[in-house]
Order: C-alpha cells, then structure tokens, then sequence
C-alpha cells in the first residue's frame, strides 16, 4: 500500500525524493561548471595584465585587455584541444624554476639590495623612471634560471636534477646582491622623481603636495605616485600615456632606452670593426634570427618528444607497422622539414619587422625634423613680430611727433596769414580803389583763403590717423566756387604759356550740399598740378551735370 499510494507525496521523507535529489545534483553541476569557467577566465584575466603590460610598453598600443583575455582563452581551448597536457606538464616544470628565480630575485632586492643601500629605498614602478633593463634583476634571474635549466634536463646529474628548484633558488639569492654590488645601483633609476615629501613609516613613498594631478595627455587626474613629470609634454603624464607615448623618444630618459644600454654593452664586448657590421639592418635581422631559431627548434623538440611518446605508448609493440628507429626516423623527418618551412616563415617575419623598425626610426626623425624646422619658422615668425610691433611703436610715435610738428606750423603760419587776409579785406572793402585793384585784392584774399585751407588739410591728417575726420557739409554755390577756382588758376597757367580752358556745363545747379573748403582743396590740387607738369599746350577743366550727379574731369597735354 506504501509503495501504491501516490497521495501522500512521501511526507515521511520529504528530502528524499528523486525529484529534490535531481535538483541538487542539477545545482551542484551548474556550481561545478560556473566555477571553473570563472578560474579560468580569471586565470585569462589575470595572463592578460602581463600581456598587456609588456606589449603596452613594447609596441606602444593598448587595444584592450579584454583582448589579451579572449587570447588566452582561445590559447587554453587549443591545448585542450590538441590533448598536450603531459608535455604541458615538462614545460611548466621547467617555467616553475624560472619562476623561482624571478622571485628569489625580487626578495633578495628587498631583504639584502635596499638595507645595504644598493638599491633605492623605495619601490619605483612608473616606466618614465626605470631603465628599460636593470642587470640586477635580469641578470640574476638569467643566471639562476640557466643554471635550474641546465639541472632541471639531467645535465649535471641526477642529483642536481632533483634540487634544480633549489638550485634557483640559491642562485638568484646569491647573485641578485653580488650584481647589486658590483654595479652600486645604478641601474635602479634613470632620474630621480619630482621632490615631494616622503613617509617616514614607509620610505620611498611621497606624499601627495595635493590630492590629484590631471595628465596633460589624457586630461584625467591620478594621485600623485601614478603621475610623472614629462619634458616633451612639459607636464605631468600618467603612466599609462607615457607607456603608449611614441613620439618623445624618452626625452626623459634618454641613456636608459634598451637601444642605448645595448649599444654600450655591444661596443665594450664585441671588437669595434665587428660592431660596425653588426649595428645594421642585416646585423639586427640575424641576431634576432638567432634568437628565433633556438626557440623555435626547442617549441618543435618538445612537441616531437610528446608525439614519439604518445605513438609509441599508443601502439602494441608487435603491431607497430615498423621499427622504433624507423618510426623515429620518419617523424623527425617530418618535424626537421616542418621546422624549416617555418623557419623561412620567420625569416621574412624577422626581416620585415627589421625593415618596418628602421621605417619608422625613419619616419620618426622625418617628423622630428619637420617639427624643429616648423618651431623654427614659429620663433622667427615671434622675432618678426616683435619687430614689426616695435616698429609700429616707433612709426606711433613719429607720428605723434609728426602732427605736433604740423600743429605748431599751423599755428606759426596762421599768425601772419591772418594779418595778410584781414589786411586783404580792408582792402576788398574800400571803395575808393580802382576795381582792377580790388580784383586782385580779391585773388589775394581767395588765396590767402586757400592756404589756411592748405593749413587746415595739414591739421586734417593727423585727424585722418585717429579717425576724428568728420565733413562739415553745407549748401554751396557751386558755380561761384568753380568760378573762383578759375579765377585762381587761369593766371598761373597763362604765366606758364598754357591755354586754360573751362567747360561749364550749362545745367549746373546754383548751389549744392557739400564741404565746400574740401571740393576746393582737391580740385585745386589737381588742377595745380597738371598745371605744374604740363609744359606746352593747354589744361582743361570740364564739369558735367546729369541725373544729379556732377562729373568733373581735369585733363591737360603734359607727360
């Protein structure tokens, strides 16, 4: 009856039914597989930092770390795929002891290199700081980890081989202070940083003058030990802009490049006539090939090792379709010719790569000569200024000297020309004088007017300069006004020997708005001076009127 009833949903044993135990078991093995996606991708993430940190700095480029992780991923998923796990497992015994090394390397720098004053007190991560390679930790690391490799594959015995870690160990201890030593530290820093006060409980360490700086790159702000001072931007910059930074050329460090320490260890060890031919594009191309192919002919032995193991270990050894040595001989043939196509690849890899480095060390001293030759032309184009600007303070001020010059003539000449033009129309005014008389009493007068009109324009220039000008227009008698200007001329031309001719249009208006003192000025002036460069035949003034707009035209038979 227990087993038949179906309406009591097992309440005796609730926990124990198979549709509550499916359901955790489903749980558990979603937990399972959530759990080691996320080590695994945070193992991603984690391979990311590193490869984005070394590439940043070396290739000036930062696409993104979720790049890097998406790599790494993809690099996870292929050796999965590809079942290379007990070669995975010999590679990673080998990269524990250079592990160990690097940080035996690291401790030895804190617990021996600072206390003893080998190295500075505190801990400089910023890249604008660093020489691009330190021998105390590089080279301890090397030693140690030649050393633990060559332990490591049997080389010194079986005994070495069993305490290569330990071999590591001892080794970048020892060595890191050794090169610490011998080099007295510096090799730590390129250039001391910007002076802040320091912490006393943690030396090194600055404290803050304020609480953010903002980079003069990306225009964001960053405390105080993420900033540093750069002199091509001649601000503060980030780290991460000073690492993508292409274009200073580290100004600010420039004997701690890795080009500059290279060339300096090259030309101490190697004989000057062999650096010279080493030092070039083809000198570049095979050493880097003779550093591609170790590594490559080291990739494709361990993948050969692997494959040789897992055939044979695969196979009965009674139905191997041929001998261990042929089969041996045939898979290495394989492999050698395998390594060699690859090799060629690498070759013209290795070349371009030469190539497009001496192009843009090229390019790069193209635009810095463009950009100095363009900071050039910018100075000079300031000094130009600075002499335009101070010559338009001396022609200013000549100007200035200029029109109190005209307003103390101006002011000499009116004194007797108002004695000449009051005397003129006493003169003009007294009836007892003959009318030839009083005509030319009247051109005296008129031209006693026109050189205080004369003097009056002088005053007008340096109005003109202050733009104060202003035309004082009033009704004028036109026809009265020409007949003066006439009346003016007409003798200096006769005394010349020319023929004065005036063509008045009849339609001419009586008066006129206008600056009467003006229209006379200049068409004295004109006519003066066709008169004065007309030396045979005639000067003609002619005045048209038509719609409201009078035309004078002056023409004479001079050059």
């Amino acid at each position: 009856c227990c087993s038949l009833d179906a309406r009591c949903q097992d309440q005796c044993k609730p926990q124990a039914r198979w549709s509550v135990q499916w359901r955790a078991v489903g749980a558990t093995a979603l937990f399972v597989f959530i759990s080691q996606l996320k080590i695994n991708v945070t193992n991603a993430y984690a391979g990311s930092l590193a490869w984005s940190n070394f590439f940043a700095r070396v290739t000036h480029r930062h696409p993104g770390r979720v790049v890097w992780v998406v790599f790494n991923t993809l690099i996870a998923l292929m050796l999965m795929e590809l079942n290379v796990f007990q070669a995975l497992g010999k590679v990673l015994g080998l990269y524990s002891n250079i592990a160990i090394a690097w940080m035996m390397a690291v401790v030895a720098d804190l617990v021996i290199n600072k206390p003893m004053g080998w190295s500075p007190p505190g801990i400089e991560f910023k890249r604008a700081h660093l020489y691009d390679v330190n021998p105390v930790g590089v080279g301890a690391m090397g030693v140690a980890s030649a050393l633990s490799v060559i332990a490591h594959l049997g080389w010194l015995g079986p005994m070495a081989q069993a305490f290569s870690a330990m071999i590591a160990l001892v080794a970048a201890f020892v060595t890191s202070p050794l090169i610490a030593w011998a080099t007295q530290g510096r090799y730590y820093l390129a250039r001391q940083p910007f002076a802040v006060p320091q912490h006393t409980a943690s030396p090194g360490r600055a404290i803050p003058l304020k609480a953010l700086y903002r980079c003069t790159v990306c225009e964001r702000e960053y405390e105080t030990d993420d900033m540093a001072h750069c002199p091509a931007y001649q601000g503060f910059i980030c780290s991460l802009c000073c690492s993508l930074d292409a274009r200073c050329q580290d100004q600010c460090k420039p004997q701690a490049r890795w080009s500059v320490q290279w060339r300096a260890v090259g030309r101490r060890l190697v004989p000057a006539p062999l650096w010279a031919r080493l030092d070039t594009e083809l000198g570049h191309f095979l050493l880097l090939m003779a550093g591609l192919a170790p590594l490559l002919a080291l990739l494709f032995g361990l993948i050969y090792q692997h494959e040789i193991k897992a055939l044979l270990a695969g196979w009965p050894l009674q139905s191997l379709p041929m001998s261990n040595s042929t089969l041996s001989a045939a898979l290495q043939s394989g492999f050698i010719k395998a390594f060699t196509a690859l090799l060629l690849v690498a070759g013209v890899a290795a070349w371009w790569l030469v190539l497009a480095h001496k192009s843009r060390e090229v390019a790069q001293e193209e635009s810095n000569r463009q950009t100095h030759l363009l900071m050039r032309e910018i100075e000079l184009h300031r000094i130009t200024d600075e002499k335009l600007q101070q010559a338009k303070q001396t022609a200013d001020q000549a100007n200035q000297a200029k029109s109190r010059y005209i307003s103390t003539i101006s002011h000499e000449l009116r004194t007797p020309l108002n004695s000449i033009l009051g005397y003129a129309q006493l003169l003009d005014e007294d009836h007892r004088l003959p009318e030839q008389v009083k005509q030319a009493v009247g051109i005296i007068k008129r031209g006693g007017d026109h050189l205080l009109s004369l003097i009056e324009g002088t005053l007008d220039i340096a109005r003109i300069e202050s733009g104060k000008l202003t035309l004082d227009v009033a009704p004028m008698r036109l026809q009265d006004t020409l007949a003066q200007i006439i009346a003016m001329v007409e003798p200096q031309a006769r005394a010349k020997g020319l023929r004065f001719v005036a063509d008045l249009d009849a339609a001419l208006p009586e008066a006129v708005r206008a600056d009467e003192r003006r229209v006379r000025q200049i068409l004295l002036n004109v006519l003066g001076n066709a008169v004065k460069f007309t030396m045979t035949g005639e000067v003609r003034l002619r005045v048209t009127y038509a719609r409201e707009i009078a035309v004078v035209d002056i023409t004479d038979t001079g050059p």
